[in-house]
């Protein structure tokens, strides 16, 4: 029998394997990342560097021959790779000659407010983080100033962004700090840079319960005012420094996922079309109203720009599921996506190495696998993007 078998106490083995798995993690962690080293992202072929800007290839090695933007590096077959860092310096370079504003840097603009996504559903499983973080960095990726927030105390967004919330979050560093009622720190304390240009992060981590703890004693205390307004009124600090906000939600609906809703401009709801995974969003649906009706009769404005149903881990020979999509499509019309996100071993197994699949190196799979994956992600996210622009009243 191993050491976190012996005891019959409940408490002392949840303690002891949950001691245990943290440490396995760290093990793991350190042996992919060593303890200097930094999380880094990939380099991408020409190709891919010419697909993220919208130009052809031929004309970024008419660039490169010119000695006009940064210099690729050169692989020993002479193919060039380009780093983020080097994409996003040509995005800047290409929209000083571009033939109108935004071509290559479509973020905001005079007039333009913030956008902030929330994505949510309160059953696990849904896609939830994987699908916050694959838009977040797809967003990053393609020019936009992004803020990606965990709000979820389980911090899988967190940790695919190589930060481990047991190890580097001891002295807080979460949304909780900004929103807290005793002392809320300034919002930019709490935002790290990623490894991704145009990218930053608040984490989260078990912290973030002390809000959903702390919102029913302020109330009763008369000190909590308007708490649906707290994440709101973090942003507002920093609401000209990003385009975008992508939200984590946590999965469940308390008082983080409330204010959560009060700030968003948009929200996404993740479904993975299996009857069990609609019944519960049937659940959550009706309770979501319930609360967002008491939310507006205190004062909120709960109008968003758009709301949209996200299909994940969708398999398209899987007649079943063809059906409840079908089923979905006809009761929501236009609010489903029609871009599903597929159900790929390659988005999972890029996760079993804390990665997105805009991190893995293309030849960790096999092509066909890779390419089906990532154009699934490419096209959920690029629909957001457009709904994003045409909420800016941009086609």
């Amino acid at each position: 029998m191993s050491s976190i078998e012996q005891t019959d106490d409940l408490n002392s083995i949840i303690r002891q394997h949950a001691e245990w798995l943290s440490g396995q993690l760290h093990s793991q962690r350190e042996n992919l990342f060593p303890p200097n080293a930094q999380k880094t992202m990939r380099t991408f072929t020409s190709g891919e560097a010419a697909a993220l800007l919208g130009v052809n290839d031929s004309y970024l090695r008419k660039l490169h021959l010119e000695g006009r933007g940064p210099s690729p590096a050169l692989t020993p077959g002479n193919r060039r790779h380009y780093s983020v860092n080097d994409i996003q310096d040509l995005r800047i370079l290409l929209e000083k000659t571009a033939r109108k504003p935004g071509d290559y840097l479509p973020g905001r603009r005079e007039g333009d407010k913030l956008q902030v996504i929330g994505v949510m559903n309160f059953k696990g499983g849904s896609g939830k983080t994987t699908s916050s973080a694959h838009l977040a960095q797809r967003l990053a990726l393609k020019g936009y100033r992004v803020l990606a927030i965990d709000l979820d105390p389980q911090a899988s967004l967190t940790a695919l962004h190589g930060v481990q919330p047991e190890f580097d979050l001891q002295d807080g560093g979460t949304l909780y700090d900004a929103i807290r009622y005793e002392s809320p720190v300034p919002i930019a304390d709490v935002i790290r840079k990623t490894y991704i240009p145009n990218l930053d992060l608040i984490p989260g981590n078990l912290e973030l319960m002390e809000f959903e703890h702390e919102t029913p004693r302020a109330l009763s205390q008369g000190k909590a005012g308007l708490f649906f307004f707290r994440v709101k009124e973090a942003l507002m600090q920093v609401d000209s420094e990003y385009d975008v906000v992508v939200i984590d939600c946590p999965p469940q609906l308390g008082f983080l996922t409330m204010s959560a809703l009060s700030a968003a401009t948009g929200v996404m709801v993740t479904i993975h079309p299996e009857m069990l995974d609609v019944m519960s969003m049937s659940q959550f649906l009706r309770m979501t109203a319930d609360l967002m009706d008491v939310i507006a009769e205190s004062g909120a404005d709960m109008s968003h720009d758009w709301m949209r149903y996200l299909l994940t881990r969708y398999e398209p020979a899987d007649a079943p599921q063809n059906r409840i999509v079908a089923f979905l499509r006809t009761m929501y019309g236009d609010k489903v996506l029609n871009a599903p996100q597929l159900k790929s071993t390659a988005i999972s197994d890029a996760g079993l190495t804390k990665q997105t699949l805009y991190e893995v190196e293309r030849s960790a799979f096999t092509r066909s696998t890779y390419d089906r994956a990532v154009e699934s992600l490419n096209a959920v996210n690029d629909e957001i993007a457009e709904l994003i622009q045409q909420t800016w009243g941009r086609p």
